[in-house]
């Protein structure tokens, strides 16, 4: 695959409520960027990505004011009610033949080599895409649906074969597309990309990667992705990097 067929898709239409803060999560700070710099300057830095799209709210006040917002490689569509309509809406502005490589606006710390190998990964012929992921460590109990007393345990599932999905999820754009519009149409809910392109009936192959790519979500998650970056996932620190 050459860096001319793949294209960085971010969602950051959302507000992400769950963090209790006073502006969408991907604004907020680590450092001296916000979140959702960090993350679009580390997809941008990668030599096989040849450039970058964020779907942004309508509403969005904050996106104007940053420096990275004049970026040369980077694109900027608007986001829908949901996080498969604003992947879908970037989509459009994909060429059939590309590559749509899907993150999180909220996960600045994935690292180079996960992305070498999901790149790289996603060349087999068996496979239509790939996914990050790692596989599920702790024992996963499921509670009781509508219990009389909440959040009581119905049993302890079991963690053969069970994954945490990550992103970035790398599909064909075009075959991305269609997966998207048919789950869409079929009321199906796509949580992520790799679950409209399974509704579709495609193969999709999980790539076992660093669990140090979190998604920040609650703002107990904001200190430890600061201790990521710092240890060096993520290089952002000079400015000029964003208009290049």
């Amino acid at each position: 695959m050459t860096k001319s067929k793949v294209v960085a898709v971010v969602p950051a239409a959302g507000v992400g409520s769950r963090m209790q803060a006073d502006r969408p999560k991907q604004y907020l700070t680590i450092g001296a960027h916000t979140i959702l710099e960090h993350t679009l300057l580390k997809l941008a830095a990668h030599p096989d990505i040849a450039r970058v799209i964020v779907a942004l709210s309508p509403d969005d006040e904050y996106f104007p004011g940053l420096a990275i917002s004049k970026a040369t490689w980077l694109t900027t569509v608007k986001g829908g009610n949901s996080r498969a309509d604003s992947v879908r809406n970037a989509l459009n502005a994909l060429a059939e033949d590309e590559w749509a490589l899907v993150h999180d606006a909220a996960r600045p710390c994935v690292n180079e080599d996960d992305l070498d190998q999901l790149i790289a990964m996603t060349l087999q012929p068996d496979f239509c895409g790939a996914i990050l992921a790692t596989p599920v460590r702790d024992t996963m109990k499921r509670a009781v649906a509508n219990a009389k007393v909440p959040q009581t345990i119905a049993h302890t599932e079991s963690r053969d074969n069970l994954w945490h999905a990550l992103t970035p999820q790398l599909f064909p754009a075009k075959t991305l597309a269609q997966a998207i519009d048919q789950a869409l149409v079929a009321g199906a809910t796509v949580t992520d990309e790799a679950s409209a392109m399974e509704f579709a009936g495609h193969q999709v192959l999980l790539i076992d990667s660093d669990p140090a790519n979190i998604k920040i979500t609650h703002p107990a998650d904001l200190p430890l992705a600061q201790f990521y970056l710092q240890q060096g996932l993520v290089e952002t620190s000079h400015t000029g990097n964003f208009l290049q």
